[in-house]
């Protein structure tokens, strides 16, 4: 069994979360906040059986496309000091993390 944890933009966690679960798959939900754009995330948890982790990912990168926003300066590069400019970053995609679980029990 494996245990995937899947950071995402919180503009992809709805479609994400929808699609998992129409395909069959549990997640728990976590708010996060990124570190880079200080912007909030959302990391979901699946746990399935090693075979379904290939299923998964494709739906997370389905899900979880990269594209581009304006963001200004300061916030794009974390620091305290305002340019006058905006920064175009990239956004979305997905984080994703695989481990092994030893042990699944469900109370």
């Amino acid at each position: 069994m494996k245990l995937i944890l899947a950071v995402v933009n919180n503009d992809d966690s709805s479609m994400l979360s929808s699609t998992l679960t129409t395909s069959g798959y549990s997640a728990t939900k976590l708010a996060t906040t990124g570190g880079f754009l200080r912007a909030g995330n959302t990391t979901l948890l699946v746990g399935v059986d090693d075979e379904k982790v290939d299923d998964v990912l494709d739906i997370i990168s389905k899900c979880c496309k990269k594209r581009t926003q304006i963001a200004p300066a300061s916030s794009a590069y974390g620091m305290e000091v305002y340019a006058s400019y905006p920064v175009e970053v990239t956004v979305g995609g997905a984080t994703v993390f695989v481990v092994n679980v030893d042990q699944f029990i469900k109370l």
